[in-house]
């Protein structure tokens, strides 16, 4: 199995995809449906460095379920999973 390591101040999330239901009987096809904003983070990068060239630590850790940006990051699938790396900027609050 692959893996990926992000690199700076990169998150890699794994987006939380809501059960879907059907009301009325009505099927809302994949390509309608909202994109998750929900997301649990599964890897961080080495993090940023500021002007004196000292680490930056982050402010997630991995296991934080975070509530992203609704277009952030890039996805890809990675062995058949979806998965999303965006820069902690985008990472707007953590679910607690």
């Amino acid at each position: 199995m692959a893996k990926i390591q992000p690199l700076s101040d990169r998150v890699l999330v794994q987006p939380i995809e809501e059960t879907e239901q059907i009301k009325g009987g009505i099927i809302i096809p994949d390509s309608a449906k909202e994109k998750p904003q929900n997301a649990k983070v599964v890897a961080l990068g080495t993090g940023k460095t500021d002007k004196d060239g000292k680490k930056v630590p982050f402010e997630v850790k991995v296991g934080d379920v975070v509530l992203m940006s609704k277009y952030a990051g890039t996805e890809f699938k990675l062995n058949g999973e979806k998965f999303t790396v965006l820069s902690e900027n985008d990472i707007l609050g953590i679910v607690k």
